[in-house]
């Protein structure tokens, strides 16, 4: 039975850390789960630890997506529960079972006695962790699911000023840091030093996340000046997709849409997808909207479809104050076996299975598109794109000024997904240094500042109308970069601690006790 104990550890750390994510919120548990499972990890050999690491994952996941399917699950009753199910499998592979064995492999060397070489041993964990957390959510490319970071947990955290400098997965190496030498001072709290090794690695991460407060630009933006708005209509995927239910919803957005007009913003936002037709082939529909936006005097952003000679897309139309049709924007990135099936063989190879034609074939659009609207450019993102770094990064390098996010939240209900995504929003402003307007069909639409704070914002369920200003965007060192330096620095950091450790030893002719026996 105590040999259970690790495994049983394991577990009850990835239920905690799936507890720190909204709508529990227990924020702190997320370093807490951290200990436990580098804790186990630590005495764990790689095999036992990729095992058990993938159980733990997969509860970890199971917890934070059991949104998946809220809706969706009913189309392919009894088997919905395999939306939520499949992808934390999936994801638990990469995000826990191989980095679980990583961190054993590199725990190894707690054992050798030489004490340079173990106290980087809970860096090089960390490092694994992070670096895991982002090859499974954008590192294997568009099929990631990049739902569930650590990192974002933390949005409201002391630690929330290192995604300025490090981004999301910079968050969770911190949160990652802490628990694994917490971990460490456990597991060798009878080895002289390993106590000053923890608290000298605490004290520094101490001294890293006080440094990225004081720099951090968000403190010191500018008065926000820029009116916008969003819309919230509040329509249920029940009633979005009913035969004629379109006029009634198009009355409520455009009766809201009036509303907001009142206050003069510059900027008007729909969620995606309101008009769930493809507006291009409906001239008086678009001229109708076209008339709102010359009414409203404001540019006005809708959410429907397009079909084009290359395919349908999911896009954004942006309609000028005087009615013309200035830009649209196709959705670059789309929900795998949700909105396409990827890799284009594989519609065919899943024909047998009945729900398979129920997937929406859309293609993918290929490019940025940065709208100049009353003098501040916008970087437009739809719904599951905002959770990719990697995009909003691109729009900043493209000259985003401010980032849009219009989303179609109603397929989760009052579950955590619509909090989730909404947190994820607070992330990506704090990483880029932008303001954020973010609209969604039931909620929950806000503005977001730099600082990721929601200077105003919604209720889920409710129809309801955002309306204030935004400012002029600050410097963050990670909002051009991205994520992708920082993932080759965390793969970096372990390998250098494992292999220069093993070096070192070699070199004095010692033997690594874990290879002697």
């Amino acid at each position: 039975m105590a040999s259970l104990i690790p495994d049983a550890t394991a577990m009850l750390g990835a239920v905690a850390m799936a507890l720190a994510f909204p709508r529990t919120n227990a924020v702190l548990l997320a370093p807490a789960g951290a200990v436990a499972l580098f804790w186990a990890w630590f005495g764990m050999s790689p095999k036992r630890a990729f095992w058990s690491g993938w159980l733990a994952g997969t509860v970890y996941f199971a917890i934070t997506f059991s949104w998946f399917g809220e809706t969706a699950g009913a189309l392919i009753a009894p088997f919905g529960f395999l939306l939520a199910l499949g992808p934390a499998i999936a994801e638990a592979f990469f995000g826990f079972a191989l980095i679980g064995a990583l961190c054993a492999f590199a725990g190894r060397a707690l054992a050798d006695g030489a004490r340079a070489k173990r106290a980087f041993v809970p860096l090089a964990a960390a490092a694994a962790f992070a670096f895991g957390e982002w090859f499974r959510s954008e590192g294997i490319g568009d099929i990631g699911v990049p739902f569930g970071s650590v990192g974002f947990t933390q949005v409201t955290s002391v630690f929330a000023p290192v995604a300025a400098f490090a981004g999301t997965y910079g968050v969770t190496f911190v949160v990652c840091t802490i628990g694994a030498y917490l971990a460490y001072g456990l597991r060798l709290r009878a080895v002289r030093g390993s106590g000053v090794d923890a608290v000298a690695a605490l004290a520094t991460v101490a001294a890293c996340v006080a440094l990225a407060w004081a720099l951090w630009p968000a403190r010191f933006a500018a008065p926000a000046a820029y009116r916008v708005a969003a819309i919230q209509g509040n329509v249920g995927q029940s009633l979005k997709f009913a035969p004629g239910s379109l006029e009634g919803a198009l009355r409520a957005y455009e009766t809201l849409t009036r509303e907001a007009s009142a206050a003069h913003p510059k900027l008007i936002v729909w969620p995606e997808t309101v008009i769930p037709t493809a507006l291009n082939e409906s001239p008086p529909l678009r001229a109708r909207l076209a008339a709102l936006a010359r009414a409203a005097g404001a540019e006005l952003v809708v959410g429907t479809y397009e079909v084009a000679p290359d395919g349908q897309f999911n896009v954004l139309e942006f309609f000028r104050p005087d009615g013309s049709l200035e830009r649209t924007y196709r959705k670059r990135l789309l929900v795998p076996f949700t909105e396409h099936v990827p890799f284009g063989f594989l519609r065919p190879l899943l024909g047998w299975i009945p729900w398979v034609a129920d997937i929406s074939n859309f293609n993918e659009g290929t490019q940025t598109q940065i709208v100049s609207i009353g003098g501040v450019r916008f970087g437009p993102i739809i719904c599951w794109e905002s959770a990719f770094s990697r995009l909003a990064a691109a729009e900043v390098r493209d000259g985003a000024a401010a980032l849009i996010v219009s989303t179609d939240d109603a397929w989760f209900g009052t579950t955590a997904g619509p909090y989730q995504h909404a947190q994820i929003a607070q992330m990506r402003a704090i990483e880029t240094g932008r303001w954020i307007v973010r609209a969604a069909s039931t909620g929950i639409s806000g503005i977001v500042a730099p600082d990721g704070a929601y200077t105003t914002a919604t209720h889920i369920d409710e129809r309801a109308v955002v309306s204030g200003v935004i400012g002029p965007p600050v410097t963050t060192f990670y909002g051009p970069l991205g994520p992708l330096p920082f993932a080759l620095g965390f793969a970096l950091i372990y390998l250098s601690v494992v292999v220069a450790g093993r070096l070192r030893l070699r070199v004095r002719g010692r033997t690594p006790a874990s290879e002697a026996s």
